[in-house]
């Protein structure tokens, strides 16, 4: 199968010798399944996986800026945070907020590159409880600063009525269950990938696994038009457009701050949002959100749980 490699053939993908691949699937994590007794390799996923283990990127070719009066943000698609952008839009003055939709993985390589002020993020780790710190530590050259923007519900949107009798990820593979997914590199596209792998389906037997949209709206309103029964999304695109929602975790998505930049006027103004009564009215007419721990530093830490003044 074209999307499955054999041990030789990531070898020569990854340019090393067979025993090099067994040495990176048992000490590195390298994505591979064992199906009666022959490892086979996804090739979406060893991309993915070649992707997060880099560490050298080229140095950027020119950096941001002095802050101007225009705050960009870069990565992961979130409802509440186009509402956050739009109080920022309308309060602020000569400020403006823009946002480029790039994935988890996009706004951290943004970061890296100097293009964006502040990444929002919701990568899982390996040890599948914490969330950005290893992938931040990989991609940067160090630590940013990292802001709780908050927690979200993440899970499979279905069908209104759940027609399909759809209870987990593990029906997703039955005939005539048909999915929409997201973009590779998002946080919920990873996520997904790793609930399959841990039901035990494979990727290659979900009708619609390959057809991708930008959004976690995106999602939905596939789902409403009838063109997939099941696909990744927040429980809040369940609450607007009146779908069936099975939950798989709670997520923790944050905002990765450049320390050099951390002081920026806009960057300031955009964290001072989220403590502001108007924002939490906001979050409070979507479902699937929970703010207990907007707004704080996370690294690096600091003495008061909800100072979000970076130290120097």
């Amino acid at each position: 199968m074209a999307d499955l490699m054999t041990t030789r053939e990531v070898a020569k993908f990854l340019s090393i010798n067979e025993k090099m691949v067994y040495t990176l699937v048992a000490e590195k994590g390298l994505p591979a399944s064992k199906i009666t007794g022959k490892w086979l390799f996804p090739l979406h996923l060893v991309r993915q996986w070649v992707e997060n283990q880099t560490i050298n990127y080229p140095e950027p070719q020119s950096q941001l800026p002095p802050y101007d009066g225009i705050l960009i943000l870069a990565g992961s698609n979130d409802m509440l945070l186009e509402k956050a952008i739009n109080l920022f839009n309308r309060s602020a003055g000569h400020h403006l907020a823009v946002f480029g939709n790039l994935g988890s993985l996009g706004g951290l390589q943004a970061l890296r590159a100097g293009r964006c002020h502040i990444a929002t993020s919701h990568l899982l780790q390996e040890n599948t409880v914490d969330y950005n710190f290893e992938y931040a530590a990989k991609a940067l050259d160090r630590m940013p600063a990292i802001v709780n923007f908050c927690r979200r519900e993440q899970g499979l949107l279905l069908s209104k009525g759940n027609p399909k009798k759809i209870r987990s990820v593990a029906d997703l593979v039955r005939p005539g269950v048909r999915i929409i997914n997201r973009s590779v590199g998002t946080g919920t596209r990873l996520l997904l990938d790793r609930e399959l792998e841990k039901a035990g389906v494979r990727y290659q037997d979900l009708e619609g696994y390959k057809h991708e949209v930008q959004t976690h709206l995106g999602v939905g309103l596939e789902i409403v038009s009838g063109n997939a029964d099941a696909g990744p999304a927040i429980r809040a695109v369940a609450g607007i457009l009146n779908l069936d929602f099975i939950p798989l975790r709670w997520e923790r998505y944050d905002f990765m701050i450049a320390k050099e930049r951390f002081f920026d006027e806009g960057v300031q103004r955009f964290l001072r949002i989220v403590h502001e009564e108007r924002f939490h009215e906001a979050a409070g007419r979507l479902s699937g959100y929970d703010l207990s721990s907007t707004g704080q530093m996370l690294f690096p830490k600091q003495k008061t749980e909800n100072d979000t003044t970076l130290k120097s």
